[in-house]
């Protein structure tokens, strides 16, 4: 960061700025919900530099995510990923259009049913995947190296049980925002 760039309030600043301004802040829920927005963004930025390292950007290393979650043979309709991915059918033609341009997958007709297409990821698309795993293992073990197995298991439960929580509460919010997009 240079010194023209605008910095961060540092956390107990910020819930400091907070509480004066609206006094009804609970300090412990916005020290909470701002750590955890904080460590989301400057872990997407890692992810996107670590993705960025070997050639591709983070969403497209979420396509051939989806495609290696579905397991062997590695393949899904391009309206079912899009589905997955909380993309337009547009956006998700754009990245596999990429994706194959750069042999990390391929695009075929279904032998059951000629008018459907598969993608299916490619070895060379299974490797690049397995590269970015091995960074982000070592960048997330980086990250959780300051707790030991009792608090990294208490943390993943506590954050677990925050996100089923706001699953029920707003299922549809794991996808595309719809109406809200800017």
């Amino acid at each position: 960061m240079t010194a023209d760039e605008p910095q961060e309030l540092d956390l107990e600043e910020q819930i400091a700025a907070y509480q004066r301004e609206f006094p009804d802040t609970d300090p412990q829920v916005e020290t909470v919900i701002s750590a955890l927005q904080r460590l989301n963004r400057r872990m997407s930025v890692a992810y996107c530099r670590q993705t960025a390292e070997l050639g591709i950007t983070n969403a497209e290393w979420e396509v051939l995510k989806a495609l290696v979650l579905e397991g062997k043979p590695y393949r899904l309709g391009p309206g079912e990923l899009a589905k997955r991915l909380g993309l337009t059918p547009a956006a998700m033609t754009h990245r596999i259009d990429k994706l194959v341009a750069e042999g990390l997958v391929n695009r075929s007709r279904d032998e059951n049913n000629r008018v459907r297409v598969n993608v299916e990821l490619t070895a060379t698309g299974r490797d690049k995947w397995m590269d970015v795993m091995r960074l982000a293992t070592r960048f997330e073990a980086d990250l959780l190296q300051d707790l030991d197995q009792g608090e990294r298991a208490s943390l993943g439960e506590v954050l677990t049980r925050l996100l089923r929580r706001v699953e029920a509460d707003q299922p549809d919010a794991g996808g595309r925002l719809a109406g809200l997009d800017t």
